[in-house]
């Protein structure tokens, strides 16, 4: 059995830690050890209302798609394996 993250992943993994901390101004040091569990919003105080919507907006032009209104929800910003998951299930193939 292979346990090796899919290119896709890994690759979305990247550049979705790379845009938390640039919209964020993490350090790397820290986004670099999320995990699928680590809780993001209401447990980074980086992660506020207001810097939610310039994140999202960072997501759809590094990823190509554009994210609704509707689409936005506690559970999506909940943790970062939740933000990860939202992102491969919108981008474009």
């Amino acid at each position: 059995m292979n346990n090796a993250i899919p290119p896709a992943t890994e690759s979305a993994d990247r550049k979705l830690r790379a845009i938390l901390v640039d919209t964020l101004a993490l350090e790397e040091e820290r986004v670099s050890g999320f995990e699928d569990d680590t809780e993001l919003f209401g447990a980074i105080p980086e992660l506020d209302s207001q810097a939610v919507m310039g994140l999202l907006t960072e997501i759809e032009d590094h990823f190509g798609f554009i994210i609704d209104d509707e689409d936005v929800d506690g559970e999506m910003l909940e943790t970062y394996g939740a933000l990860l998951r939202f992102v491969m299930h919108r981008r474009p193939g």
